[in-house]
């Protein structure tokens, strides 16, 4: 279990590297230290680090597909929030559920930015006001402005891709 904490802690700090040095070498081997991490937890025998270690993968997957073109890291992001959200509950860790649930909604909006259409971005439209919601019940107004922003946003690319403005 400390190797896999090691594994977890080290995927944070190369994820943070990537972020500074604006490549993707460091965000790739993030993303491996957090594959090895989940190696060892797993959702049955630690349910709750295995739901971090997987948000963290996402973050770190959805850092490394804004660098990169096409959509499969991005895609990989979303499928990591969302399983993390499996365990990271709206009624059992409120906190933690926004916290995926607002990065699920970045992912789903930098997807929609690449894909066209509006489907993502109505996705990441839904994520963003259950975020919202939910900050509003626990009064964590910090948050509140930026994902209003973000949530505009997205409001402004769905008038745009439907032909008015918003």
């Amino acid at each position: 279990l400390n190797w896999a904490t090691a594994q977890s802690s080290l995927g944070t700090a190369l994820e943070s590297l990537g972020e500074r040095e604006g490549g993707t070498a460091r965000l790739e081997e993030a993303v491996a230290a957090y594959c090895a991490a989940l190696e060892v937890r797993t959702r049955d025998r630690l349910p709750f680090d295995w739901a971090m270690t997987q948000h963290n993968l996402g973050i770190a997957l959805r850092s490394l597909g804004a660098h990169e073109g096409g959509t499969r890291r991005l895609e990989e992001a979303v499928a990591a929030f969302r399983a993390a959200l499996e365990v990271r509950t709206r009624d059992g860790l409120p906190f933690g559920w926004a916290a995926t649930q607002n990065s699920l909604g970045k992912a789903l909006l930098r997807l929609g930015e690449r894909e066209g259409g509006t489907a993502r971005l109505e996705e990441a439209l839904t994520a963003f006001d259950e975020v919202l919601s939910e900050l509003r019940k626990m009064n964590a107004i910090y948050y509140v402005d930026d994902i209003q922003q973000t949530r505009q946003r997205v409001l402004q690319l769905i008038a745009e891709r439907k032909g008015r403005r918003q």
